[in-house]
């Protein structure tokens, strides 16, 4: 298995072209079914967090002041997930800050990310839904901390991730799950999984 990195901010807002910054990220390494390595760190973006945001997170606008500046954590968080595929849960968040906070650094990712939100839909549709928590004890995966924590979050994603690849296999008895089919069953349309499947196979 290919070694993956699994990132989840904690962020002032929903989204960085309104001005959002990140208070929070983690990664986690796994490869091979197991995490083998961990970043996380608040930082100082120096913008203040909503009240709304504190309440969610329990990040103060204190923790954040006593951070490392922002482009200090994404320098080093950068470098510790180096070429590694990404991912997240409901990537398309993560990867506007990703992408956002590496620019103003004159830094870019390498690759694309695989999302464990879609891929979720795909292999459990008939989850009650498919927010982290629900999927976390819908599979009875390890309980990692609060939710709205990077470190938690990045985790537990970690763990659901890891189940998905290995949902994937067993399913289709497959000899291996790797990064392309990945991306083309995030992608596929309901209904569409066991096709996605064999054109894959058939490549």
């Amino acid at each position: 298995m290919s070694t993956y990195a699994v990132i989840d901010f904690e962020t002032t807002g929903m989204s960085p072209a309104l001005g959002a910054r990140p208070t929070e990220i983690a990664a986690v390494l796994v490869r091979d079914g197991f995490i083998i390595d961990r970043y996380q760190s608040l930082m100082n973006a120096g913008v203040r967090v909503p009240y709304e945001i504190e309440a969610l997170t329990g990040i103060t606008n204190a923790m954040v002041r006593a951070a490392p500046r922002v482009e200090q954590v994404m320098d080093e968080v950068a470098d510790f997930v180096g070429e590694y595929s990404l991912v997240a849960h409901n990537a398309a968040f993560d990867r506007k800050f990703w992408d956002a906070e590496l620019a103003q650094l004159g830094r870019q990712r390498g690759g694309d990310f695989v999302c464990s939100l879609l891929l979720s839909r795909r292999l459990f549709p008939d989850a009650p839904n498919h927010k982290l928590g629900t999927l976390v004890r819908t599979l009875h995966l390890p309980a990692t901390g609060r939710y709205h924590r990077a470190l938690a979050d990045a985790e537990a994603t970690a763990h659901l991730f890891m189940r998905l690849r290995d949902e994937l296999q067993s399913r289709f008895s497959l000899a291996g799950v790797d990064h392309a089919l990945l991306l083309a069953v995030q992608k596929v349309a309901r209904g569409g999984l066991a096709r996605c499947i064999e054109r894959h196979q058939g490549r």
